[in-house]
């Protein structure tokens, strides 16, 4: 596959995870301008009643101008409590939640300055637990405006379609409230790592993408 381009995320979609796993570079994009209601600061989960989104409150320092890689997080308004509480609701009865909560939880006990270095620090757990190098990932030094790459910084949204930047479904795993709500793909990478636990990086690989890169909006992403 060739070098991909695409945005931060926390907790990442598992279609994300899936760009990453297959992609031989993924350069993360910092240096476009913040765009509002993305992945970037936010993962959909799975609960009884249905989807959650959690939002990671964010400040921006030079108003609509600042960089993504800018970002500070809000930590006055508490969010870590509320995230994880949410996630251990939503999660405590998962097969494999108690074996990698140990991971996790410490992330939410800290407070981060930078949204990045928080996406950062958790992306770095998901690949060391899946045995994935990080080699092959970095942040971008400057805002990417050339080709070379697939460029898939605009393709990851819970605001549109769920399967921009892939182009058949994702396969079904069982998750813990499928009987009550039906099954919910691509949520964030922690659903699927909750519930198949160390057949995670087995599930990414066998993921067939068919990439289709979006075009950038210019009131989102721009030098």
């Amino acid at each position: 596959m060739e070098p991909i381009l695409i945005s931060t995320a926390y907790l990442p979609p598992i279609s994300w995870m899936a760009v990453v796993i297959q992609s031989h570079g993924t350069g993360i994009e910092i240096h476009e301008t913040f765009p509002k209601q993305t992945f970037r600061n936010r993962c959909i989960i799975a609960t009884s009643t249905g989807k959650l989104s959690l939002s990671v409150p964010v400040m921006k320092i030079n108003g609509n101008h600042t960089k993504t890689g800018e970002i500070l997080i809000d930590n006055s308004k508490k969010w870590q409590k509320l995230h994880w509480r949410s996630i251990v609701t939503a999660y405590n009865k998962s097969p494999y939640f108690l074996y990698y909560r140990d991971l996790f939880e410490p992330v939410y006990k800290k407070d981060f300055e930078l949204l990045v270095d928080l996406n950062s620090e958790l992306c770095a757990i998901f690949l060391k637990e899946l045995n994935v190098s990080t080699a092959n990932l970095f942040s971008t030094s400057k805002y990417q405006s050339e080709g070379g790459f697939i460029d898939l910084r605009n393709s990851f949204s819970p605001k549109e379609n769920l399967y921009q930047a892939l182009t058949t479904n994702l396969p079904r795993y069982i998750q813990v409230f499928e009987e009550n709500t039906g099954f919910s793909p691509d949520l964030s990478i922690i659903d699927l790592l909750f519930n198949v636990g160390p057949e995670t990086l087995a599930y990414l690989s066998k993921i067939k993408l068919q990439l289709r890169a979006l075009p950038a909006k210019k009131k989102d992403i721009r030098p």
